[in-house]
């Protein structure tokens, strides 16, 4: 209604405004005041193969309230779901952006092969590849060392990368395998650990 209040924000802060009036097909509004700056934040990317709705909703929420800037859904050999809907998952961004009163909001990337991902991965970024078969666990010494680009966290698909994928993802001299825990998990539990961790170092 006219008169109420609420929040504006976008990539510079956030601002308290309130509606003035309405006009066909537009409000205006009025900005009060700055209540929060731009601040820095960690360039962490998300990597991972398509699951199922459900649990993809669940790892694009919370990688969103925890601070992912860049979604990059990857096809790999065993990758079970092959299409996705970017439009719907833009939404979800958005909604957990708000929800959890974060003012940048992340981008999520078309589907590409893991060939293509490997190939275009930026030089200067430090790609953290869960690995079931790692027996490392030096996220913190990994993470210690100067990385001017991105850190990208690769979540594998159900079943598994291929031996021939594994190999091109460890070719790559950005690639630092890691061992999340000892039990398997399930890619989307293995995303919210894996950004945890790195938010952590």
């Amino acid at each position: 209604k006219e008169g109420d209040t609420f929040s504006v924000f976008n990539s510079q802060g956030e601002w308290n405004a309130s509606i003035i009036n309405y006009k066909k097909q537009e409000a205006q509004i009025k900005i009060l005041k700055k209540v929060k700056d731009k601040k820095y934040e960690q360039n962490i990317w998300l990597a991972f193969t398509p699951v199922k709705q459900n649990s993809l909703n669940f790892m694009i929420q919370k990688g969103t309230e925890l601070g992912v800037q860049k979604f990059f859904p990857i096809l790999s050999e065993r990758t079970v779901v092959k299409d996705i809907n970017i439009e719907r998952i833009k939404k979800i961004i958005i909604e957990s952006a708000e929800q959890s009163n974060r003012i940048s909001i992340p981008e999520i990337v078309k589907i590409e092969k893991l060939k293509n991902f490997i190939f275009n991965f930026p030089k200067d970024g430090c790609l953290v590849f869960c690995d079931i078969n790692s027996d490392k666990n030096n996220l913190k010494n990994i993470l210690s060392k100067k990385i001017l680009g991105p850190v990208c966290i690769l979540i594998g698909p159900e079943g598994d990368f291929s031996e021939n994928e594994r190999r091109l993802i460890l070719d790559l001299k950005q690639a630092q395998p890691i061992s999340l825990a000892k039990n398997i998990l399930r890619a989307e539990t293995a995303a919210v650990a894996a950004v945890s961790l790195v938010n952590y170092h």
